[in-house]
């Protein structure tokens, strides 16, 4: 479990153990707390974060539609790079 201000998350991936090395309450701002996922990968020492939405969320298009992430993850970050996800718990 993840706790970012508010929110409450799952870790659902940890691919190379990534996520220990960064401090979320600093870099995901309040932007994410809408998504239901945030996906974070790294490259050249650097986090980047994206938001995702469930499939049903009215609020989703193609590219952030969590059915979308591994293609998100080949194709636009880092060969074998550490990533992780997360998902938000419902309150």
């Amino acid at each position: 479990m993840v706790k970012i201000r508010e929110n409450e998350y799952e870790v659902i991936t940890d691919y190379g153990e990534g996520l220990s090395s960064v401090n979320l309450e600093e870099i995901a701002t309040e932007y994410f707390d809408n998504f239901d996922y945030i996906v974070g990968d790294f490259a050249y020492g650097k986090v980047r974060l994206k938001g995702f939405y469930e499939s049903d969320n009215k609020q989703k298009k193609e590219h952030n539609d969590i059915k979308n992430v591994d293609d998100y993850i080949k194709n636009s970050c880092a060969y074998g790079c550490k990533y992780f996800i997360l998902k938000k718990m419902i309150k």
